[in-house]
This record gives C-alpha cells, structure tokens and sequence, in this order.
C-alpha cells in the first residue's frame, strides 16, 4: 500500500495489516487522512449529541466498539475491532476486553457511590480508556468522545473542550494534552481536569 505515515510524539504506528484495512485508496498522506477521519468523527460527534443514551448502554462494550466504528467506519475496515497487535502503549492485546470490563465495572461503581465528580469520573475514565488502546488507531479521539459523552448524557453536564483545538497536530495544546496525560499515569488528574475544561 502508498500510504506513507509520518507520525508524531504521543501516535501509534500501524502495522502495515492494520494500514490494508484503508479504505479509500486514494489517501497517500497524514494530511489526507487527517481530514477524512475527521469528516468522519464530527458525523459521530453530531449522532452522539442528537440521542439520549441510558446509563447501562454507554458503559457497555457493545457502546464502546460501537462509537469507535461510528467514528472511523467509512476510512478503516477494523473500526470498531479490538487490536490484534501490541502496541507501544497500551495492555497486552489479548488482555483488550478484560481491562474494558474491569474499567467499566469500576465507572459504575465510581458513579453509584459518587466516588469522583462527575468531571473527574469521565476524565479518569478517559484516561483508563486511553491507557488500555482497544484500537489499532484513534484511541486519543475516541475516549475523548466517550467522555464527553458520560458527562453529556450521564451527568448531564456540558462537553468537554479538550483544549479547544485539533490535537493531532504538533503544537501548544496538544503538548498540554501529553504533559496532562503523563500526569495522570502518574495518578496526578488535575492538569487533566484543568485540559479537559480549558
């Protein structure tokens, strides 16, 4: 395949099986791709913001698998599927579905015994999200999107900003973005709370 992919600090490389899955044989740059998943993602944005969704859907795997292919089906034929290789972050692949459940299990407890704010119970689920990487690609975008959709349509609270810009590119925010993340490896969620709400 053509497609060349430069890649920044904080992306995941695809395996060359994972950059077959393209489909739209015309991209040949990270630019070109960048904006047809783009176009793909604000169509998932606008469905996840036209539904209401129940608690006990959202944090099901089902939703989960769901919203990422909604956000990716129309650029990548595995958008919705688990990885099936190890990544440089990241659970062992195999370990994918275990640590969604046990992530799941404990966002339903965090809720029912009000453990976090609400904000802080969708950016540590965010977070957790992130660090598992069910995906081959988009998992940084994806679990942006699952918490803005907790604190939307569980707390009923507004979306989140995430800095205000793209963060796919290089540049202010989204070094914000990875210093806040490394942060909260590290169990320090405050500068990812501040990014979440800047």
């Amino acid at each position: 395949m053509g497609l060349g992919l430069d890649y920044i600090i904080g992306q995941t490389p695809l395996d060359e099986d994972e950059k077959d899955g393209l489909l739209i044989p015309t991209i040949a740059t990270r630019g070109e791709l960048d904006e047809f998943e783009q176009q793909n993602i604000e169509q998932a944005v606008q469905w996840s913001l036209m539904r209401n969704f129940k608690q006990s859907d959202i944090l099901s795997e089902t939703f989960v698998r769901g919203v990422h292919r909604r956000m990716f089906k129309d650029v990548w034929a595995w958008a919705g599927e688990f990885r099936k290789t190890n990544k440089n972050i990241g659970v062992d692949k195999w370990l994918v579905p275990i640590e969604l459940k046990n992530l799941l299990d404990d966002v339903i407890y965090w809720i029912e015994h009000n453990t976090y704010p609400p904000d802080e119970i969708a950016v540590r689920y965010k977070h957790r999200l992130v660090s598992i990487h069910c995906f081959p690609n988009g998992n940084g975008r994806h679990s942006r999107l699952m918490a803005d959709i907790i604190v939307d349509k569980i707390f009923k609270r507004p979306v989140f900003s995430w800095g205000a810009s793209a963060l796919f590119g290089k540049g202010d925010s989204r070094a914000a973005y990875l210093k806040a993340l490394k942060a909260a490896d590290n169990g320090d969620y405050s500068l990812l709370l501040t990014f979440a709400r800047s």
